[in-house]
C-alpha cells in the first residue's frame, strides 16, 4: 500500500475508534485529506455492465443481500457503509479457500443479491472469477473492483454490474459501497481501453438518490465548528439530564455527523453506540401514525374533513362522532390530554404468566387481560369530555383515535402497515414496534426503572403506560429506532416525498401536512413546528420559519429545516432511572440545534 494510503487508513481508523462511528461518518484527523481522496476516487470510478439499470439498487425490501470479500483489506469499512442502507450479511471467502468455494455458494443460497469485493489479485484467480460467473447465473451480483484497470481484462465474461476504481484506499471502499445504493453519483466513464469489452468511453452514469455519508467539510461546514455539540452533550451527561445520547446531522442530503455519547445507564457499563435503538415516545405520532395517514389520504381512503363517526361506527353515538380527522391531527379536537388507564388496573387485570386470558405483554412477566383496551380504555376514551374544541390542546387521545381510523381503513395493524409501506422499503433496519421480537436487549436503550406500574426496568418495552396496556403498539407511542433510521425517514420528507428512486408521497402532500394552519398554534397536521411567536425560540433560537418536527417524552426529537436543507435528530433516555426535567431546563436539544446552525452560518 502506498504511504498516502497508509496515512488515510490510519486517520480513518483513529476517527472511528474515537467517536464509535463508521469510518467516513465523522471526519478523520484531516477532513481535507479525506476530501482530496474522495475527489480522486470519484474521478476514477466507473460503472460497467449496468444495461439493466440495477445500480443503484432500488427495491431494498425485495433483496436479501450478502457481501463477499476475498483478499480485500478494506472489507470492514465497505461492509459498514453497505449496512447504512440496508441489512447486508458479510462473508469472508478466505475462511473457505479456493477449493471450498462451493461451500460458500451453498451458504449463499438464500440470498438473492451478492456483492463481491475484488482486488487485482482476486481477479487474477480463476477460482474467484468462476465463482462470480456461477453466481450471476441465478442471482443479482454486483462486483466492487479496486486496483489497476488491467484487472478488468480478467472480468470479460462477467455480465453483472462492476463498479471499478483504481484507488485501493479505505475511502475508495466506502464510496464504492455508497455508489451501489446511490449515496453518491457515478459521473465518469472509462478513459482507457482495458480489454476488448471494457473500452474507453464505456460505462453508465448514475444519480444520487440516497444519503451520502461523509465529512462536514463536504457540506461546507468546518468540523471544528461542531465541537460545541460535544460540549453540550457532555454537559447533559455530567449533569444527569440523561445517561447518554446520540446526535445526528444531515445537511444537503449528506450525513455529516452521527455520534454517540455516554452510556446506557449511569453505571457506565455499556457505552451508547450510534447503532443503539431508542424508545422514540411521541415521535411515533408522526413517524408511524401521521405517515400512514398521509399515505391513506393520498390514496383517497382517508378524507381529512370526514369525521370520526364516519370511520368508526362505535363512536357515532358519542361526543366524538363529529370530530374531523383534521382536528385530531391538529390537536384541536377538544380532547383531554390522556386517561390514566394504568392507575385503574385491578389485580385481576394482569398476570405474571401468559395465557389465553392474559395475552397482552406489557413487560417481563407482566401480561394484561384479554380485551382490556376494548372493555376498559376505549369506552373511557369515547366517554371522555370535550372541553376545548377549536383550540390547541396537545392530546395523546387524538392518536389513539387515529390508530383506530388507520387500521380500519387499511385493514392492517398500524405496526405492519408502517413497516410494509415505509420502514422496509426505505431500508430502515431497526425502525418498528416491539423491538424485542427482532433485536437483543443489549442493543436497546433502557428507559425507566418503573416502581409504580410494572415494577421492573423498562428495556425493550414501550415506556408509555397507555401504549404498554395495548401491548406496545399505539398511535401515540411504541416506535423504536436508531438515529440513522430517523435520518432516512425525514430526508425522504425533506425531499418532498422521494427517496431511493421511489416516490412515497406527492410533494403537495408533504407541504399540506407540514404547514402551519393556525395563528395560535405552531402545529401542522401531526407535525409540530416553529413557534408562532418570534420570542418563543422554538424549537431553537436559530431555527427558521417552516421548520417542522416533533419531540418525544423519553428525550428524543427530530427537526427538519427546509431553508437550510437540514435534518437534526437527537435521541436520549432522559427518563432513566426516572423522569427528570434537566434535559429541558438545560435546553440541551435546542442548544445543540443552535450549535449546528452556528456552524452552518460560519461556513456561509
Amino acid at each position: 500500500m502506498r504511504r498516502s494510503n497508509v496515512r488515510l487508513a490510519c486517520l480513518i481508523v483513529f476517527s472511528s475508534v474515537i467517536i464509535s462511528a463508521a469510518c467516513a461518518q465523522n471526519p478523520p484527523r484531516s477532513s481535507q485529506e479525506y476530501m482530496a481522496e474522495e475527489r480522486l476516487v470519484q474521478k476514477s470510478m466507473a460503472l460497467l455492465n449496468n444495461d439493466q439499470h440495477f445500480i443503484p439498487i432500488i427495491n431494498l425490501d425485495h433483496n436479501r443481500m450478502a457481501s463477499v470479500h476475498f483478499s480485500t483489506v478494506n472489507a470492514a469499512g465497505f461492509d459498514s457503509l453497505l449496512n447504512k442502507y440496508t441489512k447486508v450479511d458479510g462473508f469472508s471467502a478466505a475462511t473457505y479457500g479456493d477449493g471450498r468455494l462451493g461451500n460458500l455458494a451453498q451458504d449463499l443460497k438464500l440470498y438473492n443479491t451478492i456483492i463481491v469485493q475484488l482486488e487485482a489479485a482476486d481477479a487474477a484467480n480463476p477460482a474467484v472469477v468462476n465463482f462470480i460467473l456461477a453466481q450471476q447465473k441465478f442471482k443479482n451480483v454486483v462486483v466492487a473492483a479496486f486496483g489497476n484497470g488491467t484487472m478488468l481484462n480478467k472480468l470479460n465474461e462477467v455480465t453483472a454490474p462492476i463498479i471499478w476504481t483504481d484507488r485501493t484506499t479505505p475511502v475508495a471502499a466506502e464510496l464504492s459501497a455508497q455508489a451501489i445504493f446511490g449515496g453518491i453519483a457515478i459521473t465518469q466513464v472509462l478513459t482507457t481501453n482495458y480489454s476488448p469489452k471494457y473500452t474507453a468511453n464505456s460505462g453508465s452514469l448514475t444519480a444520487k438518490i440516497r444519503l451520502q455519508y461523509t465529512v462536514p467539510e463536504d457540506a461546507g461546514i468546518n468540523s471544528n465548528n461542531l465541537v460545541a455539540i460535544d460540549n453540550i452533550a457532555q454537559e447533559a451527561i455530567t449533569k444527569h439530564a440523561a445517561p447518554g445520547c446520540v446526535v445526528l446531522v444531515i445537511k444537503d442530503g449528506k450525513m455529516i455527523f452521527n455520534k454517540a455519547y455516554g452510556y446506557h445507564t449511569y453505571d457506565n457499563v455499556l457505552p451508547d453506540k450510534i447503532t443503539d435503538i431508542f424508545d422514540l415516545a411521541s415521535v411515533t405520532k408522526v413517524s408511524a401514525t401521521t405517515m400512514s395517514t398521509m399515505r391513506l389520504t393520498e390514496q383517497g381512503k382517508i378524507n381529512l374533513d370526514s369525521t370520526v363517526g364516519y370511520y368508526l361506527p362505535i363512536a357515532r353515538n358519542t361526543s366524538k362522532s363529529g370530530i374531523r380527522v383534521r382536528e385530531l391531527l391538529l390537536h384541536q379536537a377538544g380532547l383531554i390530554p390522556d386517561i390514566p388507564a394504568y392507575e385503574r388496573l385491578k389485580p385481576s387485570d394482569h398476570s405474571p404468566d401468559s395465557s389465553a386470558a392474559y395475552p397482552t405483554k406489557a413487560g417481563d412477566h407482566f401480561y394484561i387481560r384479554k380485551d382490556y383496551f376494548k372493555d376498559v380504555m376505549w369506552p373511557e376514551m369515547l366517554a371522555s369530555p370535550l372541553r376545548t374544541r377549536g383550540k390547541y390542546v396537545y392530546s395523546d387521545l387524538s392518536m389513539y383515535f387515529m390508530k383506530e381510523i388507520v387500521e380500519t381503513v387499511s385493514a392492517e395493524p398500524l405496526n405492519i402497515y408502517a413497516q410494509n409501506n415505509f420502514y422496509g422499503p426505505l431500508g430502515m433496519q431497526t425502525a418498528g414496534f416491539l423491538p424485542l421480537n427482532r433485536f437483543p436487549v443489549s442493543r436497546i436503550i433502557p428507559t425507566e426503572q418503573d416502581t409504580y406500574f410494572r415494577h421492573q426496568l423498562i428495556d425493550g418495552y414501550v415506556h408509555d403506560q397507555g401504549a404498554a396496556l395495548l401491548g406496545g403498539v399505539s398511535g401515540h407511542a411504541g416506535l423504536f429506532a436508531t438515529a440513522n433510521d430517523l435520518g432516512i425517514l425525514y430526508q425522504m420528507i425533506l425531499n418532498k416525498g422521494t427517496y431511493g428512486g421511489v416516490q412515497y408521497f406527492k410533494p403537495e402532500t408533504v407541504t399540506e401536512f407540514t404547514s402551519r394552519y393556525s395563528s395560535n398554534s405552531r402545529r401542522g397536521l401531526g407535525f409540530d413546528g416553529w413557534g408562532p411567536l418570534p420570542d418563543s425560540h422554538y424549537p431553537s433560537t436559530l431555527a427558521s420559519p417552516g421548520t417542522y418536527g416533533h419531540t418525544g417524552f423519553t428525550g428524543t426529537c427530530f427537526w427538519v429545516d427546509p431553508k437550510y436543507n437540514l435534518v437534526y435528530v437527537f435521541l436520549s433516555n432522559r427518563v432513566y432511572p426516572r423522569e427528570n426535567p434537566r434535559l429541558s431546563s438545560l435546553n440541551i436539544r435546542p442548544r445543540i440545534q443552535d450549535a449546528i446552525y452556528e456552524a452552518i452560518q460560519k461556513g456561509m
